[in-house]
């Protein structure tokens, strides 16, 4: 036998003793069963403590302890080897047998090494995680200080009406109460559609000291089919609690404790690119400016002879955003790199839902609210809540047996899998890809174009029968990465399109990470080198400055979600697209 072959032989050994001792299916040619790991007794199960009384200790459960067990047990198999099949086959344990074990030492150090590398970038970016996943929390609850209060209507000072839609009317509000020290959005007078036309006596002098008359919102759900109990209001409504903060239903005074059952909905963590509810509660409805005029027909007959609705209903308070986001894009042109970080936060936001196990299915530019930063830039929040999916029994997979089924709003941004789906007694809908296709969806809305999913006459695309080819380009000022990302959410097939994680790694590599992607050779000790400086950069600029601009922020929510496989996926993904241009 050629010493190539043997060569060959021996790293095919190697990587049949990998799957061996890793665990997965594999027959060692015939050799029989590997005998017994060093310190073992005959008998007893690899992998567990021995002796009577002894805590069971599961070894293999640690990639250490399991690589530690499979180097122990390599030498006493190789002879083993040596007896019974070199000589076998050659008849003597010559320079081919030599040759075998060198290759068989070889293959097992070349990949023991590679896994040693693997290993150390998964623990620092596990550490790095660790460190900022405590810094990029949510700011402070605006009603923090007020812990038993704000859980009555009548505790609130309530303004004009912000915004209304299918379901709800939302009010700008203020507790009498409240400090004056609250952060508060920056003053943007330029975006229309929200907030007070004019402005009160003495209200000029309190917003010019930065402290607005109403920094929060109050949105009233229009109670048609749910009852008048509190109770029966809570659970018909409760999809709109899914962002709901710890204290959010923890109220006295008439608010009655929400009975959170198995099959409820999901509460998801704190996120800043989520909305938070901060109080929920149910009261009487009362009438409230523009009430006549604007939805006459779901208040109660009380307030209106030929209205349709209950006497009682849901108020969920939050914090007053200035806009929402196609209000914000329709008096302002982002700047290509302004834009990617706003796709980015989208993203972001998309993937902690995924992450909870939750759908938020009527994703679209009124659903999105923004703010700005001391420097102007707009930070996007994911708001409305009232079409998620959010079941704790089901997470992201939605048996479909009926067209009765609610497959979520806005068909006209609803992923091709979802609506084209078709029902049947085991037919099932995977949401986990489809709010990150909306996301793509919505990307031509932030970089100056009409979403072609909304457009009139031969534009218009409709997702259950569009083509990729159809998909219009995105202006050539937008970087390449983000052009190549956008036509890849919006594949067809789920299977082809990234994670709305994997996707948002894009992003952040594309814009920060530059200097390792240009290396011809990226390997995952240069990354973890990039990671920490990232990390370094990243919390100097934090402590440097009082309030985080957005750029930062973001730098700061990637180290908080850094997953060495995602990261890797993604930073191969950018290099296949660079490639081939």
């Amino acid at each position: 036998m050629a010493v190539r072959q043997a060569l060959g032989r021996g790293l095919q050994l190697g990587r049949e003793l990998l799957l061996r001792f890793t665990g997965k299916p594999g027959r060692a040619y015939g050799l029989g069963r590997p005998g017994p790991a060093a310190g073992c007794v005959r008998g007893e199960r690899p992998g567990w403590a021995a002796g009577p009384g002894a805590e069971p200790r599961r070894v293999g459960l640690g990639l250490p302890n399991r690589l530690r067990f499979f180097r122990q047990s390599v030498a006493g198999l190789a002879a083993r080897l040596q007896r019974q099949f070199v000589v076998r086959a050659w008849g003597c344990a010559g320079p081919c047998g030599r040759a075998v074990f060198l290759a068989l030492g070889l293959g097992l150090g070349l990949i023991e090494e590679k896994q040693a590398e693997s290993r150390r970038a998964v623990s620092a970016c596990q550490e790095i995680q660790a460190i900022f996943t405590q810094k990029s929390k949510p700011g402070p609850d605006p009603l923090e200080t007020r812990r038993w209060q704000g859980f009555r209507l009548e505790e609130y000072l309530i303004g004009q009406s912000i915004g209304k839609g299918c379901s709800a009317a939302v009010y700008e509000a203020t507790m009498p109460t409240l400090p004056q020290n609250l952060e508060v959005t920056k003053s943007t007078g330029s975006l229309p559609g929200r907030g007070r036309g004019t402005s009160a006596p003495g209200e000029e002098q309190e917003q010019a000291l930065g402290a607005p008359a109403f920094p929060l919102a109050i949105k009233m759900m229009w109670n048609i089919s749910a009852g008048s109990s509190s109770e029966a209001i809570l659970n018909t409504m409760s999809q709109e609690l899914v962002p709901a903060s710890r204290v959010a239903l923890a109220g006295e005074y008439g608010a009655v404790t929400y009975r959170k059952s198995k099959r409820g909905p999901k509460q998801v963590p704190p996120h800043p690119n989520i909305i938070r509810v901060l109080r929920a509660f149910t009261s009487s409805v009362p009438l409230l400016p523009g009430a006549l005029v604007d939805y006459p027909d779901v208040l109660p007959p009380r307030l209106h002879p030929e209205g349709l609705g209950h006497g009682r209903t849901l108020f969920l308070v939050m914090k007053n955003y200035p806009c929402t986001l196609r209000q914000y894009l329709r008096v302002n042109t982002p700047s290509p790199r302004l834009a990617t970080m706003m796709l980015l936060q989208l993203l972001e936001g998309v993937d902690h839902l995924v992450q909870q196990g939750i759908a938020h299915r009527d994703l679209k530019s009124d659903n999105i609210l923004v703010e700005l930063d001391p420097d102007g830039c707009p930070w996007l929040v994911i708001a409305d809540f009232g079409c998620c999916l959010a079941d704790e029994s089901i997470g992201l997979q939605l048996p479909f047996s009926s067209w009765y089924v609610d497959r979520g709003g806005n068909g006209c941004l609803m992923a091709p899998e979802v609506s084209t789906a078709r029902p049947g007694p085991r037919a099932v809908i995977d949401y986990s890809k489809a709010d990150a296709w909306a996301v793509g969806a919505i990307a031509y809305e932030i970089f100056g174009l009409v979403n072609p999913f909304y457009s009139q006459g031969k534009a218009h695309l409709e997702s259950r029968s569009y083509q990729e080819a159809q998909l219009p380009a995105l202006p050539e000022s937008v970087p390449p990465d983000v052009r190549q990302l956008v036509r890849a959410l919006l594949q067809r097939e789920a299977s082809k399109r990234p994670s709305a994680r994997v996707a948002a790694n894009v992003l952040h590599l594309s814009l920060w990470g530059e200097q390792i992607l240009a290396l011809k050779n990226l390997k995952l000790d240069k990354m973890v080198g990039w990671l920490l400086q990232q990390s370094a950069a990243t919390l100097l600029a934090n402590r440097l400055t009082e309030k985080c601009c957005v750029e930062t922020k973001m730098k700061m929510l990637f180290l908080a979600n850094l997953e060495c496989e995602t990261l890797c996926q993604a930073a191969l993904l950018l290099c296949s697209w660079r490639a081939a241009l």
